[in-house]
């Protein structure tokens, strides 16, 4: 399993100069921290965002491994989106880049 930091890593180059997201998104990882992704900038500073994503750090491990389906996870109550849901509907190209780098951490 990866550290917040290992994770947090993996987005920041996936995100690279700007995210494309146009708005901010924090994926709030119930107790173990969060990531926060604003245009360029990726850290694990709990600040408003746009979009909230409550998701656990095991859940939100899963799908940017695309072991998790966005749609069922939501559908299963394992993702809740908090605020601009259009925000939450842009990150599958984010999380397919993050994938490409999942190392088998």
């Amino acid at each position: 399993m990866a550290t917040l930091e290992a994770i947090t890593d993996r987005f920041k180059t996936a995100v690279g100069a700007d995210s494309g997201l146009g708005k901010s998104v924090k994926f709030d990882l119930k107790g173990d921290g969060v990531i926060l992704i604003e245009g360029g900038r990726v850290s694990n500073d709990d600040l408003p965002a746009d979009c909230t994503i409550l998701v656990t750090k095991d859940d939100f491990e899963s799908l940017a491994k695309g072991t998790l389906d966005p749609t069922a996870a939501f559908m299963q109550g394992k993702l809740k989106v908090n605020g601009d849901m259009s925000v939450a509907m842009k990150l599958q190209p984010l999380l397919a880049k993050a994938r490409s780098m999942t190392t088998g951490d």
